[in-house]
C-alpha cells in the first residue's frame, strides 16, 4: 500500500530511542487502554478536533492521508542529524501494525536508505502482520502493560495473549528491544504487575533495557477537543520516590533503566 493515514510527523525527538530521531504517529489502534494519551490516534480514520482561541472554538481537521515518497522524504529532511548522533526514525501510533502495508513500505524505503528504524508497538497484532516487518527493523520499544489476562482485557479492551507471543516473537528474532511500562497508579504499578514484568524482562535474550513512563495529564485536553471521555480524569501521578522504587526492583535484577524514554 502507497498510503498511510497519519496524525502527527514529531521532528528532533529524543525518547523515542537513540538519538535525534523523526516519529511518525500512524493512525488507528486495536486497543483502547483507559490512559491513552494519545486518543487522536485511536481511531483509524481522520477526525475532526475542536481549538480554543481568543476569537472563539475553531474546528480543525487531525489525521492525513500520506504517501510513502512524501512521507520519506519528509524523515529524509533531518539524515545529517540521525547519521552524527546515531539516530533515525521510529513508527509510533495509535499502532503502527495496523497499517502494516504503508509500515512495511516505509521502512523498506528507510532500509534502502540506511535510515535506523525503531517501531514503537503494543505487540497486539497476528503474527502474520509482525513477521514481515521484524527483518527491516533495527529497534522494537514494545510497551508492556499488564501480565494478568483478565486485567489486561478490563482495562485495554484486549487479552493479552497476542501480545505475549509477539514479544517472543521479536527476541526469537535477535531484534533489539526496550521494553516500555507505563506507570498507571492503581492498574500497571501494583507490586504483583511490576514483579511479573521484572520477571519476564529477565528472560529477554535481545533487551537492551526498560523506559517507566510516569502517567501523566497531557492527554486531557485531548479528549475534551474531541467529545471523548477521558477515564483518568480523576487519576493523580504516583510520587516519584514510589517511581524510584519501582526502577531499583528492575536495576536489581540487572536491567538499564530509564525514566520517560
Amino acid at each position: 500500500m502507497n498510503e498511510g493515514t497519519l496524525f502527527k510527523i514529531k521532528r528532533y525527538a529524543l525518547h523515542d530511542g537513540p538519538g535525534i530521531r523523526t516519529t511518525v504517529f500512524l493512525k488507528g489502534c486495536p486497543m483502547s487502554c483507559r490512559w491513552c494519551h494519545n486518543p487522536e490516534g485511536l481511531d483509524p480514520r481522520p477526525q475532526t478536533m475542536s481549538r480554543r482561541t481568543s476569537s472563539g472554538e475553531i474546528h480543525e481537521t487531525v489525521g492525513r492521508v500520506v504517501g510513502v515518497k512524501d512521507l520519506i522524504n519528509a524523515i529524509e529532511k533531518d539524515v545529517l542529524f540521525y547519521d552524527e548522533s546515531g539516530g533515525g526514525a521510529t513508527f509510533s501510533g495509535g499502532e503502527p501494525l495496523a497499517q502494516p502495508e504503508f509500515l512495511e513500505a516505509v521502512l523498506a524505503a528507510c532500509n534502502q536508505r540506511e535510515i535506523h528504524a525503531a517501531l514503537d508497538t503494543s505487540g497486539y497484532a497476528p503474527s502474520a502482520v509482525l513477521g514481515p516487518i521484524l527483518p527491516r527493523l533495527q529497534l522494537v520499544l514494545f510497551d508492556l502493560k499488564i501480565m494478568d489476562e483478565k486485567q489486561h482485557r478490563r482495562y485495554t479492551g484486549v487479552s493479552n495473549r497476542t501480545v505475549l507471543e509477539n514479544l517472543k516473537r521479536v527476541d526469537d528474532s535477535r531484534t533489539p528491544v526496550r521494553l516500555r511500562i507505563p506507570l498507571v497508579p492503581g492498574i500497571t504499578d501494583g507490586d504483583d504487575n511490576i514483579a511479573e514484568i521484572v520477571r519476564l524482562a529477565g528472560t529477554l535474550k535481545t533487551i537492551q533495557g526498560v523506559d517507566l513512563l510516569p502517567f501523566h495529564r497531557i492527554g486531557s485536553e485531548k479528549y475534551r477537543r474531541l467529545g471523548m471521555t477521558d477515564n483518568t480524569a480523576v487519576t493523580a501521578p504516583r510520587s516519584p520516590e514510589r517511581v524510584a522504587a519501582i526502577r531499583r526492583r528492575f536495576e536489581s535484577a540487572g536491567l538499564i533503566v530509564s525514566i520517560g524514554g
